[in-house]
């Protein structure tokens, strides 16, 4: 989609009189409006904003413990050691477990950042200027 709303458009002096001259406007305002562009452009830009984050690595195995092994009749997951407190023979480690790490803790190594090539921030920005300067687009928003 590519218009312009006026090819020409009135001169008006610093004091808001009309000089009575008009002039063609510039051919960025009648570049083809893209708002996939525009949208995909600002929100891959928004993504360089992002700061990293995670949990910390010990979180969930800070404690002592041990498996009990087989012939208990208890499940198999690690076991708080020592006694005289209820934490005691309690579960740990496990994702199941009160007090145990999540499955599949968040990293910092994940891809917070994108590439957007020059090119299509070029033309995101011609887009944006053109749709300025129809002034139905305008209003709407």
């Amino acid at each position: 989609m590519s218009a312009a709303a006026r090819p020409l458009v009135t001169v008006y002096s610093e004091t808001n009189e009309n000089t009575g001259t008009s002039i063609g406007l510039p051919a960025v305002f009648k570049a083809p409006i893209r708002p996939d562009i525009v949208n995909f452009v600002h929100m891959n830009m928004a993504k360089n904003r992002r700061q990293p984050y995670a949990v910390s690595k010990e979180a969930g195995h800070q404690t002592s413990a041990e498996s009990w092994g087989t012939g208990r009749a208890v499940a198999r997951i690690p076991r708080v050691r020592g006694g005289g407190t209820h934490r005691s023979g309690q579960g740990a480690f496990g994702n199941m477990c009160r007090g145990g790490r999540v499955w599949a803790p968040t990293k910092v190594f994940r891809r917070w950042h994108r590439k957007i090539n020059v090119n299509q921030k070029r033309y995101a920005v011609c887009s944006a200027v053109a749709a300025s300067g129809i002034p139905g687009l305008v209003m709407s928003k």
